[in-house]
């Protein structure tokens, strides 16, 4: 087979691309260098044996996270761009969430939406409403205040950690982030902010591929991960807190939170969660649990008629 037959097998299409929902949840990489070769994108790292290649499955994972001594050529980059998968660069075992990049060929429809919402207080207000109620499975009483529903949020994570630290007895639990005091930390700690770190990176990347903002948070905000906070959160009773004090006796709990994490997204089909309630949360009305972001339509704006198609020459109409 020619090279030139090879790259045109490796190039994807359309039909090749998986909706979100499908994809793998995430892929961590670090000390390796990300390239592209004839076949496909690959991570290769030097060895005693020489060089050892480990081809990625570009088109069915959602997010790369790059972690420390990662590095990635031009044609890697570009490959993964038309696949449209997220690029995510996170600290050292997936800890800390620094900036992703976004696939172009996507729809503003959802951003839309999310603009709308954001930009009004009591729709901002409804949306941080329907995430504590999503979040926690209980109603919220009308007229209650987003400092309020603060409270409401706290009493609810304290009463969590209790219960949890009662059933797998770790001892009384507080919750502790402190960068400069990394290594202090309790296992449980260590846990739960290695689960949560990765748990961003993959809400990262699915508000990526929706098209929406990370920026315009609900609940969160002067970030530009505000918004995956907020949804993230949506998750963190469920799934990282309960992981976390599973591994309060854990010699390596960064390494077991990831791993479990990952089996988690797997059982719980989490990555198809994750785009159902970010579409839900805004706009519940016309959400639909199979709706797919897809390939850029362009359309043009009409404050009477909405949007009207794009490419048409409306001189003709008597302008």
């Amino acid at each position: 087979m020619t090279t030139a037959a090879r790259r045109r097998l490796a190039a994807p299409t359309l039909a090749m691309l998986p909706r979100v929902a499908d994809s793998l949840s995430f892929l961590y990489a670090d000390v390796v260098r990300i390239v592209q070769d004839d076949t496909g994108v690959c991570a290769q790292v030097d060895t005693p044996r020489g060089v050892e290649r480990v081809y990625l499955p570009t088109a069915a994972v959602s997010c790369l996270l790059l972690g420390p001594g990662t590095s990635i050529t031009h044609r890697a980059m570009s490959t993964l761009a038309r696949h449209g998968t997220s690029v995510v660069c996170v600290g050292s075992g997936g800890v800390r969430c620094y900036a992703g990049i976004v696939p172009t060929s996507l729809t503003t429809n959802w951003l839309e939406k999310q603009v709308r919402c954001w930009a009004d207080d009591q729709a901002r207000l409804a949306v941080a409403v329907r995430m504590y109620e999503r979040r926690f499975g209980e109603s919220v009483p009308e007229g209650t205040s987003l400092a309020q529903l603060r409270g409401m949020e706290g009493q609810r994570m304290k009463a969590l950690y209790r219960l949890l630290a009662q059933r797998h007895r770790t001892g009384k639990f507080r919750r502790n982030y402190d960068p400069a005091k990394w290594e202090e930390q309790d296992p449980v700690n260590l846990a739960l902010s290695a689960a949560s770190a990765c748990l961003y990176g993959v809400t990262h990347a699915v508000i990526l591929a929706l098209g929406c903002s990370p920026a315009l948070g609900f609940v969160h905000s002067g970030t530009q991960h505000a918004f995956v906070y907020d949804v993230a959160d949506l998750y963190k009773a469920k799934v990282t807190a309960p992981i976390a004090f599973s591994l309060g006796s854990s010699t390596d709990p960064e390494r077991d939170a990831r791993r479990k994490l990952r089996e988690e997204f797997r059982l719980l089909k989490l990555m198809p969660a994750i785009v159902t309630d970010i579409q839900r949360l805004l706009d519940p009305d016309t959400a639909r649990p199979d709706s797919q972001p897809g390939v850029e339509i362009l359309s043009l704006w009409d404050p009477e008629l909405g949007q009207v198609p794009s490419g048409v020459n409306y001189g003709e109409d008597g302008w």
